[in-house]
């Protein structure tokens, strides 16, 4: 009996032994952040640049059907603010949906977040961004990454006429610490003139009382969607948002651990609209898309990355872009699962 329990006893510290190295060999797998180099990245922008040719580029919006399908772009900015650039880095691009973390930003600093997550919810979808989703039901917008939910929020930054918008514009110059940046008026006249469902969106939720202003505040919106960047700019606003609100050179104006939570938790919930959830279980980071071909991502307490190639895959979603982001999450581990 004696001589079983000891077998019992010795199997059960192999097998110990075993998942413990185990465990050693699959972390020793993820290469270690601080040595990525533009090499890295070229590496892995090579590998993926084909994806384009399996997704297509958005031109619901006129404007944005002109983009070049080929174009590409990845850049990271490392914990100390160092920027890694590799492909089309000076191509401009709209940032469309990627403003919405912004604006909620902005929104929340003004009003604070029990008066916006009154009007709306935080909760994912399974539906396309421009979803009507429960409008019609509870009247609210299911969250503020959802085009009517980012509607509503640029309505509730205070101002009249552009002021709200031109407070979000701000916001994204200090960000990127970059000046330069302004928004395209082709895009935006396109984005206003075939606008139709987000026009309804903003109809419906002023019927519900949500909303008190008239179109500017719609405006404001199209404005925003039409602010002009590139990979670089959203790879210093994933670094923002990824270290609690401090700018890639150590600026603290906006220094905010819960507000980074906040932006953060909605763009790992809904930021990559119904592709969230898988996105999360394959990447796990948050991060935000927009259909002009961008991704910006946070690594918390860590990095930012910034992608662009404007062929998307069906939910919206930049193709090449989640396929080097993905390459990258897996590579020095940084999921945050």
């Amino acid at each position: 009996m004696r001589n079983k329990n000891f077998l019992f006893s010795a199997k059960g510290i192999c097998t110990a032994a075993f998942l413990s190295l185990n465990t050693i060999v699959y972390a020793q797998k993820a290469a270690d952040i601080s040595t990525l180099s533009e090499k890295t990245l070229n590496t892995i922008l090579e590998k993926n640049r084909a994806y384009y040719t399996q997704g297509k580029v958005a031109d619901y919006i006129p404007e944005l059907g002109k983009m070049d399908a080929k174009a590409i772009a990845f850049s990271v900015v490392d914990k100390n603010g160092k920027v890694f650039n590799t492909g089309d880095v000076s191509k401009k691009f709209t940032m469309q949906s990627i403003s919405k973390i912004i604006s909620l930003m902005v929104a929340v600093n003004e009003k604070g977040e029990t008066h916006i997550f009154d009007k709306m919810g935080y909760f994912g979808s399974d539906k396309p961004f421009n979803h009507f989703s429960n409008l019609e039901t509870t009247g609210k917008p299911l969250n503020p990454m959802m085009n009517a939910g980012a509607i509503l929020t640029t309505s509730l930054i205070s101002g009249d006429g552009e002021k709200p918008f031109l407070k979000i514009l701000d916001m994204v110059r200090y960000i990127t610490k970059n000046p330069s940046i302004e928004y395209n008026k082709s895009v935006y006249e396109s984005e206003k003139s075939t606008g139709h469902r987000n026009r309804g969106m903003f109809y419906i939720m002023k019927n519900s009382g949500l909303i008190s202003g008239n179109e500017d505040q719609l405006d404001n919106y199209f404005k925003q969607c039409s602010i002009e960047l590139t990979a670089e700019d959203l790879a210093k606003i994933g670094y923002f948002f990824a270290n609690q609100c401090l700018r890639f050179d150590g600026d603290t104006t906006y220094k905010n651990a819960d507000m980074a939570k906040l932006v953060e938790s909605q763009m790992l919930t809904a930021g990559m609209y119904e592709f969230s959830g898988e996105y999360s279980r394959t990447v796990g980071l948050p991060s935000k898309s927009g259909v002009g071909g961008g991704i910006t991502v946070s690594v918390p307490g860590k990095i930012g990355i910034g992608v662009f190639s404007p062929a998307l895959d069906q939910h919206g979603n930049s193709l090449a872009g989640y396929h080097m982001i993905l390459d990258l999450a897996k590579q020095y581990g940084l999921s945050i699962f």
